[in-house]
C-alpha cells in the first residue's frame, strides 16, 4: 500500500468515526436514560448528524476527498470521478470508522447505557430501524434520501464548484450538511435517514459483538435496507449524471 493511499484510507476512518461519534451520540442523548436531552425529538438529531457531517468533511477533506459514506464512494466512482481499485479500501475503512466511533459513544455514554433497559432504545442508539415495516417502502425512502444527497455530491465536486474532482473539499463540508440536515427534516420519518451503508452496518455490527448492560437482537432482519436502498439510489444518482445536461 502506498503512502498516500495510507493517508486516504485513514482520513476516511477517522472522518466516519467523527461521523458516527457525533450523529449516533444525539440520539443516545436523545433515547438514553438519565441524559441532560433525553427526549427532545427529531429536530435535535437532524441538526447534530448535520454538524456531524461537517465537522468529519471539514476534518478529513485533505486526507481522503472526505466521501464517509460508501454510497458516496460508489456514485462518484460509478461517474469517473474516483478510482475503483480505491473503493474497496474506502468502504473498508468508512465500516471501521463507524464501528469505532460507536464505541467511543458507548464509552461516553456508559452509565445511560447501564441505566437504560429498554432493549430497543439502546438498539436505536446503534442502527436505524422503520417507523412501519415494510420492506419495499423502506428500501425506496433510503433511495430517495440517498438519490438527493450523491447526486448533490457529484454537484459539489464539480470543477464550477468544488476544488477538485472526486473530493469534497474542506469549504464544501458546509453545503454538505445542509444536504443532509435537509434529507433528515424531510425524509427521516419513514426509516431513520441511514442514507449510509457504513453508518448503520458498522454500528449494528459494533451491537452484536460489543458486551452491553441491556442487550436484545442487532434487528438483521432490518438490516439489508440501509445497505441496499442507499446502493440503489448512488447508483441512481449517477445514471442521471450521465442522462441530464448538468453544465459541469
Amino acid at each position: 500500500m502506498s503512502t498516500p493511499d495510507f493517508i486516504a484510507y485513514s482520513g476516511e476512518l477517522l472522518g466516519t468515526a467523527i461521523l458516527v461519534l457525533l450523529g449516533n451520540g444525539v440520539v443516545a442523548n436523545m433515547l438514553l436514560k438519565g441524559t441532560k436531552g433525553n427526549g427532545e425529538g427529531l429536530m435535535p438529531i437532524a441538526v447534530a448528524w448535520a454538524v456531524a457531517v461537517f465537522v468529519g468533511v471539514f476534518v478529513t477533506a485533505p486526507l481522503s476527498g472526505a466521501h464517509l459514506n460508501p454510497a458516496v464512494t460508489l456514485g462518484l466512482a460509478t461517474v469517473g470521478k474516483f478510482e475503483w481499485a480505491l473503493v474497496p479500501g474506502y468502504v473498508l475503512a468508512q465500516l471501521i470508522g463507524a464501528f469505532l466511533g460507536q464505541l467511543l459513544v458507548i464509552l461516553a455514554y456508559r452509565d445511560h447505557y447501564a441505566a437504560t433497559e429498554d432493549t430497543g432504545l439502546v438498539l436505536a442508539t446503534f442502527g436505524t430501524d422503520p417507523a412501519i415495516p415494510n420492506g419495499v417502502s423502506n428500501v425506496l425512502t433510503e433511495a430517495i434520501g440517498t438519490f438527493v444527497l450523491v447526486f448533490a455530491v457529484l454537484y459539489i465536486t464539480g470543477p464550477k464548484f468544488g476544488d477538485s474532482p472526486g473530493s469534497l473539499g474542506a469549504l464544501d463540508a458546509l453545503p454538505v450538511a445542509l444536504v443532509v440536515l435537509g434529507i433528515g427534516l424531510s425524509l427521516g420519518g419513514p426509516t431513520g435517514y441511514a442514507i449510509n451503508p457504513a453508518r448503520d452496518l458498522g454500528p449494528r455490527i459494533a451491537h452484536a459483538v460489543l458486551p452491553l448492560p441491556h442487550k436484545g437482537g442487532s434487528n438483521w432482519g432490518y438490516s439489508w435496507v440501509p445497505v441496499v436502498g442507499p446502493t440503489i439510489g448512488a447508483l441512481v444518482a449517477a445514471g442521471l449524471w450521465h442522462i441530464v445536461p448538468v453544465a459541469l
